[in-house]
């Protein structure tokens, strides 16, 4: 950008949309699962293979993928990876096998790492004084995208089935890759290395203090957060709620109310020490636990809860990209991929623990998994703080 003191707001709100209507591509699935298994005579524990595999996939086109955005032009790769999306969202559209459909959500989740390219891209593009607003709002439209997904992909599910929700979100990366190719500027590679070069230098990477320090309370959070999402359906679908899997994407409505709250985050961020916006965001994700477990059985109890969760993961996740960024810009690609790759392992664990506790101790163990993610998280970036 020429100018130092602001940035284009058509490009941050595209890079914002882009993000969320990537993102959501990982959890389209997740109210459509029940519809999946009937219509490929599947069974539960296979199906829920779906959405495993699709974050696990993420986590692996993080580490692979995304530090190519040090290495290549970031607009020509985030086009790449729409259009390669797109196909990986077609193939599943014509799943005949729930094994056909369990490998295409592992290459969507490989695919679908734009957000994670846009937001280092979006974190150089901005001025110093601005960034952690920029990548707040940036952030913001990557949890409204999940949050929405649920909501789209149920409806849709009931309507026209669940691989009118692939085709559509197939055709939606095509028309983002367009508007991708016309609208973001040109990046210049940040580092002149090998691929093989830059993957040792992720390595030594692991070692920055302030980057373990993020990725711990980053998977944490989002475990906690997975811990809810991947197990809400079969709280509502006993008394005293009754719900199906409509209502379940409803409530992701709810959460956008805190979801919304990134870009405040981000300003917190910039004017004040990133690590108090965290610490915030640790202690309302631990808070809305609390609630889940006392007053989870009681509507008003649900929807509080789930506010306060949506704000407190964005807000510690917009805290903890605010203190890698503060680092050398040339390192913010591979910083980004480390901390999302941990991001999401956190969540996959969230889901097969949440999964785990609802076993054992139903709505009690979710709440208590929950809870102890929270409290991991909160203590580790206490013993790593300045």
């Amino acid at each position: 950008m020429k100018h130092n003191t602001a940035i284009d707001r058509k490009i941050v709100w595209l890079m914002a949309i882009t993000s969320g209507a990537t993102a959501a591509n990982l959890y389209y699935n997740q109210p459509l699962l029940a519809i999946i298994a009937k219509s490929l005579d599947a069974s539960t524990q296979d199906t829920g293979l779906i959405p495993t595999l699709g974050q696990i996939g993420y986590a692996l086109g993080n580490f692979l993928i995304v530090p190519l955005g040090d290495l290549l032009e970031r607009r020509r790769l985030i086009v790449t990876m729409l259009i390669g999306t797109s196909l990986a969202l077609a193939t599943a559209a014509v799943s005949p096998t729930i094994a056909w459909l369990t490998i295409a959500s592992l290459i969507i989740g490989i695919t679908t790492i734009v957000p994670q390219i846009a937001v280092p891209f979006a974190a150089v593009l901005a001025p110093p004084v601005v960034r952690g607003k920029v990548v707040g709002t940036v952030m913001s439209g990557l949890l409204i995208g999940i949050l929405l997904s649920r909501v789209t992909s149920g409806f849709v599910g009931v309507e026209l089935g669940w691989r009118a929700m692939y085709w559509i979100a197939s055709g939606l990366m095509l028309v983002l890759a367009i508007a991708v190719w016309k609208i973001l500027p040109k990046s210049q590679p940040a580092v002149r290395l090998t691929y093989q070069q830059l993957i040792r230098s992720m390595l030594k990477l692991v070692r920055e203090p302030v980057l373990q320090e993020a990725s711990i309370a980053g998977a944490m959070v989002f475990g906690a957060f997975s811990v809810f999402w991947s197990t809400l359906i079969f709280l509502l679908e006993q008394p005293p709620y009754e719900y199906g899997s409509e209502v379940a994407g409803l409530l992701g409505l709810i959460g956008v109310v805190g979801a919304a709250a990134a870009p405040l985050a981000g300003k917190l961020a910039d004017r004040r020490n990133p690590r108090l916006a965290s610490v915030l965001g640790l202690i309302t994700t631990t808070v809305s636990f609390l609630l889940f477990w006392l007053f989870g059985y009681r509507l008003w109890g649900l929807i509080v809860g789930l506010i306060l969760l949506s704000l407190g993961v964005q807000v510690t996740t917009v805290s903890n990209q605010a203190l890698l960024y503060k680092l050398p810009e040339d390192k913010h690609s591979r910083l980004n991929a480390l901390f999302i790759t941990f991001y999401f392992v956190g969540g996959a664990v969230g889901s097969f623990l949440g999964a785990y506790g609802w076993r054992v101790w139903q709505w009690n163990g979710v709440c208590a998994v929950g809870l102890l993610l929270s409290i991991i998280a909160f203590s580790s970036f206490l013993t790593r703080s300045e």
